[in-house]
Order: structure tokens, then C-alpha cells, then sequence
């Protein structure tokens, strides 16, 4: 009998060594788990384990592999202390533990609470135990709701994390003190705008210095802020520096709540309405004094214009540059408009800096949708459905090919962690050692555990259009003898463009379409 433990922890440790090394409760559990096994006689297929995750958060990366692997019946056992380690969700306990977990032929047990689903009489008991834990959790929403809320309204910071400029009291819980290494850059960058550099000239003289942005700063003092990898992330941006300045936090104003979870089931945010943020005036010393950031807002105000979907907008949030993937923003010179790469001025060699009018790239869209208009409305249906069909059923067997080498790579990096976990828990190496070990193990492993999702999903979409069949010809027919789009016709046929630069000694500028059929 193969065993797959899972173990979880939804509490911030305060005693790992590193990042990477498992919190002194979820080595606990494992020990448990292992010790328990092995009294069992099972062998132990694999550890899953998610730290600092909630009982309620279906997105848990271990735990979605834990449920892909026992659907593909990798193992016959899950493993876990209590059955809330799992979920505490009722609705995931009727889902797996009593729904799919039988069909697949796999068998929970948890040590603490005795489930077993081997024994159908308990059954009544894990209901119970898995209501208990849903209302555990709701009550425990709702009071810690109330708790923030009423901090908010009283004024105290209750982020993770300060503002940048500012750092948190050590000696007094919710209140802000000035950062002042980083309160010098904020002052420039108000004092910049006021006198009329632009955001993005701001960003490039702060990156051209060698100052890091907000989210490197805060990594180089060692703070465990995580925001998402992108390429340039250590650079200051357009949208870095437009934030900044309309900030009521850096005049002294406490401002909270500009996003609210959307249940107490997920981490997922949404926007609040102004109405509803919680603004306290006065909580903290300011950074910017009054008359500063009157002159900014009244210049902003005066630059503000309202969003068109016009010639303009029609290709808004749509191109994105070819060498780094940025969305590009538009801009006017001399009554055209066009369309850049917003890292080109950011800083030296950042991006080589696609750019194109926005004339120009409707000329190539509504040449290159006529050119499919004559393309498929003159082949014969029959040939043009085999044509599309043969098409997408390579694409699904190179994606199908590549999950499989994924999964085989990811497994063979799981076994190696695994081994050496085993080999820390029998005394063969060190703690330090397994960490630094299984470092480039673990890297390597989520690197991978990502691109399979993504191909997953791009296989998904493409066995959905096998399904469906081909409906360009349908679709294309709307939109015959175009002179002009619109941002309707854009939303509609277009997923995104690609824009390169413009190809030397020519006017040529090279587009990728990405169509929505």
C-alpha cells in the first residue's frame, strides 16, 4: 500500500532558519505521519506539504497536486494528522473525503480524530467534524473582520507591511514612523513632478542612480515581501511613481481598505469604491507638507483626461511589446497618436522600445483580418475544417508530449528532495545541508510545476476548440469590408498583439496577432 502524506500550517512561523526550511510544526507532523506509516507497514509514495496556508484556501499548490495524483491514483492512502489539516471546508469534505476519494480507490485516514474512511461507521463523525471546522472558520472571519475594521476606523496601520518611506513603531502596534533613507526619494519625487519632469523621466533618473524601487528596497532590509517575478522588477516604473503621488498617506492620512477579500473561503481581492476606504486624517507625521501636495494634485488634475475609445483607445490594454511583454501606453505627438513600450525611457538598454502609430497598426490589423476574410471565405468548407482540425490535434499531441516530460522531471525532483528529507530524518545530514541540498531541488521543481499548469491549460483550450469545431468562417463573415475598428471589434476578434521594432532602413514595424478564434 502506497501512503501520500499531506501536512499543513496556516500560522506565520516565527523559527525557520530560511525560506526554504519547513516550520518546527509541519516537521512535526511529518515525523508523526512517517513514524505512523511505517508502523503500518505502507510505503511512502510522497510528502505534501503547504506552510503558511489556510484550511479555506483552495489554492494551495500541494494540496491541487495532492488531488491531481490521487485522481491518477498514484497512491492508495492520504495521510494526515486531523482531518481540518486537509480542509476545513464541509463542502471539500463531502467533495473528496465521501465523494471522489471511493470512486478512486483512495483511503483517508487522519491520526488525531480518528477518520478512517476504511470505517464506514465514522462516517457521521467526519461530517460532523468538517461542519464544526466550517463554522470554525466563518466565526473566525467574522471576528477578525471586525477587529481590522475597527482598527481602521480608529486609525492604526494593520498591513503586513509599511508604505514606502514609512516603517512600523517598534514601540507602538499600528503606528507609522518615517523611514528617512527612503522618505529622501518620495521627497524628490514630488518635489521632480512639481516642477514638471514626468513620471516616466522620474523613473528613469531614480533608475539611472541605482535606486531600488519600493519591492527591492524592501528585500534589501530583509523583509519577507514577496510580489510577482517579472522581468525589470527591480526597476522603477510609470505606474511606481503615479501611485506615489496621489498617496493621502504621505501627508500624514491613514488610508485603508481599497480592497476587500471576496469570502472568507479565498484570498482573492477585489476593489472597494472610494466611498467605502477608511481614511483617518492625522495618525502619522507627514512626509509631503500641504502646499507640496496641493501643487501636485492640481498639476495631475490638470493633465487628467478621460479615457476614450476612440482612435486612441481602440487598442487599449491590447499590444504589448514583443521583447518584454509590457502593455504599451499611448501617446501624442504632433495630433497622432502612438503606441510605446513604457520600459524603453526607464532606464539604459531595459527594453529595446517597440513603438508604432496607431494608424499604422489598424492599417496592419483590418490588411491582415481581409487577408484571412479571402483566405477561408474561398476554400472549400470540407478542406478548411480537416486543415483546422489537423492543425490543433498536432498542437494537442506536442502539448500532451510536454506534460509528460514535465511530469516525469517533476517527480524525479520530488524523489530527490524526498530521499534527502529521509536521509535528515535518519541523521545522514545535517539541517543546513538538507536545506542547501534540496534548494535548487525545490526551484527547479515549482519552475516546472508552473510551466505544467500553464500547458495544461493552453491543452484544455485547445481540446475545447476540437469540441466546438472551427468557427472563423461564422465569425470572420461580420467583419467584411472594413475601412475603420472600433474598441467593440477589437474586444471581440482580438486577444492581444504583439509589437516589434521598427526593422532598420524601412518603415516596416513587425506584429504578431493574436486572434480570439
Amino acid at each position: 500500500m502506497k501512503v501520500a502524506i499531506y501536512c499543513r500550517l496556516s500560522e506565520e512561523d516565527r523559527n525557520k532558519q530560511s525560506e526554504t526550511d519547513d516550520s518546527n510544526s509541519i516537521q512535526n507532523q511529518k515525523t508523526m505521519l512517517l513514524q505512523y506509516s511505517m508502523e503500518q507497514g505502507w510505503e511512502l509514495y510522497n510528502i505534501y506539504s503547504d506552510d503558511d496556508y489556510t484550511g479555506a484556501d483552495r489554492r494551495r499548490p500541494e494540496f491541487n497536486r495532492l488531488l491531481k495524483d490521487a485522481e491518477n491514483h498514484k497512491f492508495d492512502i492520504i495521510l494526515c494528522k486531523t482531518q481540518s489539516r486537509f480542509t476545513r471546508e464541509l463542502e471539500l469534505v463531502e467533495k473528496y473525503i465521501h465523494g471522489l476519494f471511493p470512486i478512486w480507490g483512495i483511503r483517508f485516514i487522519s491520526i488525531v480524530d480518528n477518520a478512517d474512511t476504511a470505517n464506514k461507521g465514522n462516517k457521521k463523525s467526519r461530517q460532523i467534524n468538517g461542519l464544526v471546522n466550517e463554522w470554525y472558520l466563518e466565526d473566525m472571519s467574522e471576528n477578525i473582520r471586525s477587529v481590522l475594521t475597527n482598527r481602521r476606523i480608529n486609525g492604526f496601520h494593520i498591513g503586513a507591511f509599511a508604505l514606502y518611506g514609512y516603517k512600523k513603531d517598534p514601540d507602538q502596534k499600528g503606528h507609522l514612523i518615517i523611514d528617512e533613507e527612503a522618505a529622501v526619494v518620495v521627497r524628490e519625487v514630488f518635489t521632480l513632478f512639481s516642477q514638471g519632469y514626468g513620471k516616466t523621466a522620474i523613473a528613469r533618473m531614480l533608475n539611472d542612480r541605482g535606486i531600488p524601487n519600493p519591492t527591492e528596497y524592501k528585500r534589501l532590509k530583509g523583509l519577507r515581501y514577496q510580489s510577482p517575478k517579472t522581468k525589470n522588477s527591480t526597476l522603477w516604473k510609470y505606474y511606481a511613481i503615479a501611485d506615489m503621488l496621489v498617496n493621502e498617506i504621505y501627508i500624514g492620512n491613514m488610508v485603508q481598505g481599497k480592497y476587500g477579500s471576496i469570502s472568507y473561503k479565498t484570498k482573492q481581492n477585489k476593489p472597494r469604491p472610494k466611498s467605502e476606504w477608511y481614511v483617518v486624517k492625522g495618525t502619522h507625521e507627514p512626509i509631503i507638507d500641504q502646499n507640496l501636495w496641493n501643487n501636485v494634485q492640481n498639476l495631475i488634475a490638470q493633465k487628467a483626461k478621460p479615457f476614450s475609445i476612440g482612435t486612441i483607445g481602440i487598442f487599449a490594454r491590447k499590444a504589448r511589446c514583443a521583447n518584454c511583454g509590457y502593455i504599451m501606453r499611448s501617446a501624442k505627438n504632433k495630433g497622432k497618436h502612438y503606441l510605446k513600450c513604457p520600459n524603453h525611457h526607464v532606464a539604459e538598454n531595459a527594453c529595446i522600445g517597440s513603438f508604432i502609430s496607431v494608424d499604422r497598426l489598424e492599417r496592419l490589423v483590418i490588411n491582415e483580418l481581409n487577408n484571412m476574410i479571402s483566405e477561408y471565405l474561398d476554400k472549400d468548407e470540407l478542406e478548411q475544417n480537416i486543415e483546422f482540425c489537423d492543425n490543433l490535434n498536432g498542437q494537442k499531441a506536442r502539448l500532451t508530449a510536454d506534460i509528460a516530460a514535465y511530469k516525469k522531471k517533476i517527480a524525479d525532483y520530488s524523489k530527490g528532495v524526498r530521499e534527502l528529507y529521509m536521509d535528515k530524518v535518519k541523521g545522514l545530514i545535517s539541517e543546513s545541508d538538507y536545506v542547501e541540498m534540496s534548494k535548487d531541488f525545490i526551484t527547479d521543481r515549482e519552475r516546472l510545476e508552473r510551466v505544467l499548469a500553464e500547458s495544461q491549460n493552453q491543452l484544455t483550450i485547445i481540446e475545447e476548440k476540437i469540441i466546438e469545431g472551427d468557427n472563423r468562417r461564422e465569425l470572420i463573415e461580420q467583419y467584411t469590408n472594413l475601412d475603420h475598428l472600433n474598441r467593440e471589434i477589437v474586444e471581440i476578434l482580438i486577444d492581444y498583439i504583439s509589437v516589434g521594432k521598427r526593422i532598420p532602413g524601412t518603415r516596416d514595424v513587425p506584429i504578431e496577432i493574436h486572434w480570439n478564434f
